[in-house]
């Protein structure tokens, strides 16, 4: 059986903090959480590569789902300068890992994850971890959870073209929202297609929002946020 605590290490030190994530509470999270508890058991011996995890094949119609690659997800986090005292929501937090991360780091969180049977795995994961500070909703991920909105901060687990504005909305005055946002350069993954864009942090002043990119990089595409194509004659 493999050493998860040993690839634990590794992951943090050859991927995560090569990668300019100074955040010891993210560092602290990754080095303590069991990655491996969080994909399925005929999974658990890549559960630490440095690569998107396809958790859900696609179908017809349908994207698959992937976990974010370590170093990805903890720039990204990093990127939110999630405070103690933040309630922040994780989109498309499948399994729990990325929300149980964030609950090292938050007052609260809220997870929101369309796929049913990913909902109750996670909250049953959140629960045998002792997560006793985050709850799994389940519903569409471009709608947000808008009865417990306002949020101090908004993650979005996933690729994307554009941020709807309804999920600003959400956002607290002063609240940051962050997502990688990609329209082209498409990538193939395990299973999974991907694409390359920018990490962008949006932040929220009164009714106004600026949106700055911080990093190259490359995930998944986020299922329910696809651009609407516009009718030209």
């Amino acid at each position: 059986m493999s050493d998860y605590a040993v690839q634990r290490t590794n992951m943090v030190e050859s991927q995560v903090r090569p990668s300019d994530v100074t955040d010891r509470r993210i560092i602290r999270a990754m080095l303590e959480l069991p990655r491996e508890a969080f994909v399925p058991s005929q999974m658990r011996s890549t559960a630490y590569m440095d690569e998107d995890l396809t958790l859900v094949r696609g179908d017809a119609g349908q994207h698959a789902r992937a976990m974010m690659a370590p170093r990805v997800l903890a720039k990204l986090i990093q990127l939110a300068v999630v405070e103690d005292s933040d309630i922040v929501l994780d989109i498309g937090c499948l399994t729990g890992y990325s929300t149980a991360v964030l609950a090292r780091m938050a007052q609260t969180v809220v997870g929101l994850e369309s796929d049913e049977a990913l909902a109750a795995r996670a909250s049953k994961l959140l629960a045998e971890q002792s997560v006793d500070n985050a709850v799994v909703e389940t519903g569409a991920l471009a709608e947000g959870v808008a009865g417990e909105a306002p949020f101090d901060v908004i993650v979005l687990e996933g690729a994307l073209p554009q941020v709807p504005a309804g999920l600003l909305d959400q956002l607290k005055d002063g609240g940051r929202l962050v997502a990688i946002q990609a329209e082209s350069r498409r990538f193939e993954g395990r299973h999974a297609e991907g694409r390359f864009g920018k990490a962008c942090l949006w932040k929220r002043v009164s009714d106004s929002f600026d949106c700055r990119p911080a990093f190259d990089a490359g995930a998944f595409v986020l299922s329910g946020f696809e651009r609407v194509p516009e009718f030209m004659l």
